[in-house]
């Protein structure tokens, strides 16, 4: 039995690489979203908040999306 050490170290480097990617979307899109008023809608400006909330809404789904893709991959059909 012969072990690819080097597609071992590409999966691991691929899997680090997206892993730190959805945690800064993330990140930012807490960011956005508490700039935006949070949950409610708070104290921010009408123009500033609603970039804010559409920046913080594209930030999940992207967080969204690779996390479906990746159960996508998982999960046979």
């Amino acid at each position: 039995m012969n072990v690819k050490w080097d597609d071992i170290g590409d999966v691991s480097l691929a899997s680090f690489g997206v892993t730190i990617a959805v945690v800064v979307l993330f990140s930012l899109g807490i960011v956005a979203w508490s700039r935006a008023g949070g949950p409610r809608g708070g104290s921010a400006g009408g123009g500033q908040a609603r970039v804010a909330m559409g920046a913080a809404v594209l930030c999940f789904a992207a967080c969204l999306a690779v996390a479906a893709y990746g159960i996508g991959i998982i999960v046979p059909d």
